[in-house]
């Protein structure tokens, strides 16, 4: 077992229950990088725990007065995972509700970085890395459909992973739900992780316009002509207005945290400008909001 950071001494002897996030997914797809994302955000964080002890750690934390407590577990045997359940059912009955963040990957970014580090995976035994990518989707599908937060890191490097951590988990104000304003181009993939998926390649691309082709969409001669484009700014206005309703309802049924993706051919001008202005829409309602332009860069 890991430790990752250490507990506070509290001259408390109790205290509220803490929120308990669990860190889990793919092996290769960045758990040890969340959990030390939140580390540095000021989680109790205790990585390779087995869920047996759950319990107790949650119990610990308490009395030592944490109030924010993440627990890595990785795929170390099918025994481990089999006691999963058995333990979130018995932190239920002590009215601690555990939330799962799940973090995916593609089948070749996860073969890219086990090649990259040189070690097998948990499950490869004498197969092949594929072989025990295939059997640990299998073991984890259901895991994997009762998380809360699913964050697909395919494309993402340590620090866009890292700062995807920080919008989530980096508030102690949870009176309202998270949104991350995602840019992404189609031609790399529909981001997996996003709760909605909107598409601009309705509007003219700046691509085509010979002095904006080596501009992006944050500069403000793209922005601009992008947002003048009919359809645009009513389009922008319908976005806001969805999150109006939507943003309530999410938080009512405890979703902390939500993930809009706004795409167009490269993610390099059109999504990144919407990307860019909804959020500062969003902003100047009061909505706790960032913005990740995911393939800005790789055009």
């Amino acid at each position: 077992m890991g430790l990752v950071s250490e507990p506070q001494t509290s001259s408390q002897p109790e205290s509220a229950s803490p929120r308990v996030v669990i860190i889990t997914g793919m092996s290769g797809a960045g758990r040890r990088t969340a959990a030390h994302a939140m580390e540095d955000l000021g989680w109790f964080v205790v990585d390779n725990l087995p869920p047996s002890m759950l319990s107790q750690l949650v119990e610990t934390a308490r009395r030592g007065g944490q109030n924010r407590v993440a627990v890595g577990l990785d795929v170390r045997s099918r025994e481990m995972f089999d006691q999963l359940p058995r333990s979130l059912a018995q932190l239920e009955v002590q009215g601690i509700r555990c939330e799962i963040c799940y973090l995916e990957a593609s089948d070749v970014a996860i073969v890219r970085r086990q090649e990259s580090s040189r070690r097998p995976l948990p499950l490869q035994g004498g197969g092949s890395i594929i072989q025990a990518v295939a059997k640990e989707r299998r073991m984890l599908r259901n895991l994997r459909a009762d998380a809360d937060v699913v964050i697909d890191t395919s494309n993402l490097n340590v620090h866009q992973l890292a700062h995807r951590v920080g919008h989530i988990y980096g508030s102690g104000d949870d009176q309202a739900t998270r949104f991350q304003i995602m840019s992404f181009g189609f031609k790399n993939g529909v981001p997996v992780d996003a709760d909605m998926v909107f598409d601009v390649r309705f509007l003219p691309n700046p691509h085509w316009v010979p002095y904006l082709r080596p501009q992006t969409g944050l500069s403000r001669e793209v922005s601009e002509y992008v947002l003048a484009q009919p359809g645009a700014a009513e389009f922008l206005d319908q976005l806001v207005s969805l999150i109006d309703i939507i943003g309530p309802g999410y938080f009512r049924e405890g979703k902390r945290q939500a993930t809009i993706a706004i795409g167009c051919t490269g993610g390099k001008h059109r999504s990144t400008a919407m990307s860019e202005a909804f959020a500062a829409r969003l902003r100047a309602e009061g909505v706790q909001v960032s913005v990740l332009h995911r393939d800005l860069g790789r055009e």
